[in-house]
């Protein structure tokens, strides 16, 4: 249904709410039902410092070190950050730069384990049975201490989303189980095996934020997910205010605000976030994370993963450690020729191509997918002139005008791509995937929103500079202001005083000349 036609009726009330936009590409999910297996332990694990959004960690093993499996091997730095933990057990060989999951093949510094084979565990973190007797802020920093992250791919520091703030209150948690992109099923799996650990996690979160009520969403191409989380709410009688909804399969339903107005017709204002709403979003793997960590101690070291793709022999939903090699876990399942294969790391619309399989899963690993490069060529053909057609601004979820902000970040127009919203854009790729031209929108948008941040840093630089060549300028100024005052002074002090007999005779001789005149 064309976006206005839609709009129009959800107005009317003839149908539910749903966000402007979006597509529907082939699914492709070649590991549907697929039960999720483990990843095999391997030799070496390679743990980058950085894993998610904010400041890298601080490494706080050396080499030669034993480590235990979720032993803490590097710390937060700074307020949006969570620690890194052993993958297993073993002995740190080296600490080096190493190519990290980027599209540029760029290296960052990581911790090489060369694995013992015991994976013997660490156990400092008690478990929080008592949960619900504990605080909210005492549940929040086991969720930090345990290196928690968005699962879903975002990677936001988990911790930082749970805040209660009182000027806005949480009334709904909406656990995302959409998981709308081509080929991935790992969340789905996980709806299936592990229904009754997300509600616990999700019963968790719930505690901590203060939310009344919950909703479960599920996209309609997953009815057996939706029917397994059904009964196993039936069964806890703790989220009794929680229900599933299940919503049309359509790209990108899992994006949090487009999943917001879908579920609760509310629509987050442009630079504000859910929370000012009343609604916190969570993927369901963080919330199983959440659990483990609450009532088992244990820290984030391990996720799943959809290994997939047309060039995959044998695909799969994996549980696989962090750290290990992208070469490794495909050749478990059977790849190891990567001549003429182009590996994408996440889903295949806003997924990052890699130019190696040697870089580490990480904790926004959620898909590995093996691609034929002929397939990638042909849904990647050169790009023509746009003909104008309108095409993506009616694909776009957050109702913009791509083809403009595209031509403005194109001529380095950055401040009227700005105009245009640019920041706004989610990066989902609808627009691109709709694109007659073949014109790599997202691309575009990512090169205009890389430029506008350094023309900010490199303003603030040269703010900053100017504020400090000031408070030089004006140190020295109030120094030589200080100075001269005490050469003042000094010269007052240290002057000889006045001969009583000589400034008599000047009076005098002063009162005579007066009296003559």
């Amino acid at each position: 249904m064309p976006a206005m036609l839609r709009t129009l009726a959800q107005k009317l009330g003839m149908m539910a709410h749903g966000f402007h936009g979006g597509v529907h590409p082939h699914e492709r999910k070649l590991t549907a039902g697929m039960p999720i297996e483990d990843c095999p332990l391997a030799p070496l694990y390679i743990v980058p410092l950085k894993q998610h959004i904010g400041e890298a960690c601080t490494p706080l093993v050396a080499v030669g070190d034993k480590v235990l499996r979720g032993q803490k091997i590097a710390r937060a730095e700074g307020y949006v950050s969570v620690p890194l933990h052993a993958p297993t057990s073993g002995t740190v060989v080296k600490i080096e730069e190493h190519p990290v999951v980027h599209p540029s093949g760029m290296s960052m510094p990581c911790v090489f384990i060369e694995a013992d084979g015991l994976d013997e565990e660490d156990h400092s973190l008690e478990r929080m049975t008592n949960w619900r007797d504990l605080d909210a802020a005492v549940l929040r920093e086991r969720v930090r201490m345990c290196g928690i992250a968005g699962l879903g791919g975002a990677v936001f520091p988990t911790f930082i989303k749970l805040v209660q703030d009182k000027k806005n209150p949480i009334q709904t948690l909406v656990l995302n189980g959409i998981e709308c992109e081509p080929y991935l099923t790992n969340d789905h799996q996980m709806m299936l095996e592990q229904a009754e650990e997300v509600l616990q996690g999700m019963a968790i979160i719930m505690h901590m934020v203060g939310a009344e009520s919950g909703i479960i969403a599920i996209e309609d191409n997953k009815s057996d997910a939706a029917r397994v989380m059904r009964q196993a709410l039936a069964e806890n009688s703790e989220l009794a205010h929680v229900h599933v909804a299940v919503l049309p399969t359509r790209y990108p339903q899992g994006s949090e605000k487009q999943l917001i107005y879908s579920l609760t017709g509310k629509e987050v204002p442009a630079g504000k976030l859910p929370l000012h709403v009343g609604v916190i979003c969570q993927n369901v793997g963080t919330a199983k994370a959440i659990r483990d960590a609450v009532l088992l101690g244990k820290p984030l070291t391990e996720r799943l993963v959809t290994v997939s793709g047309d060039a995959m022999p044998r695909p799969a939903n994996l549980r696989v450690r962090l750290g290990l090699t992208l070469r490794y876990v495909f050749a478990q399942r059977g790849l190891e020729d990567f001549e003429n294969i182009q590996i994408l790391h996440g889903g295949p619309m806003m997924g990052e191509r890699l130019r190696i399989p040697d870089v580490p899963v990480i904790k926004s690993s959620i898909g590995l997918l093996a691609m034929h490069q002929d397939t990638v060529m042909q849904a990647h053909p050169a790009e023509q002139p746009c003909i104008r057609c309108g095409h993506c601004s009616q694909a776009c979820p957050a109702a913009l005008v791509p083809n403009l902000m595209a031509d403005h970040c194109r001529n380095e127009q950055f401040d009227k791509a700005e105009a245009y919203n640019l920041f706004d854009c989610i990066e989902c790729g609808a627009c691109s995937y709709v694109c007659p031209s073949n014109i790599p929108l997202v691309q575009y948008f990512r090169y205009g929103k890389g430029q506008i941040a350094q023309l900010r840093r490199e303003h603030d630089f040269a703010e900053a500079s100017r504020q400090r060549f000031d408070a030089r300028d004006a140190r020295l100024a109030r120094e030589k202001a200080e100075k001269a005052a005490r050469r003042s002074r000094v010269r007052k002090e240290l002057a000889p005083a006045p001969d009583k007999d000589t400034t008599t005779k000047v009076e005098k001789s002063t009162n005579d000349k007066a009296e003559e005149s």
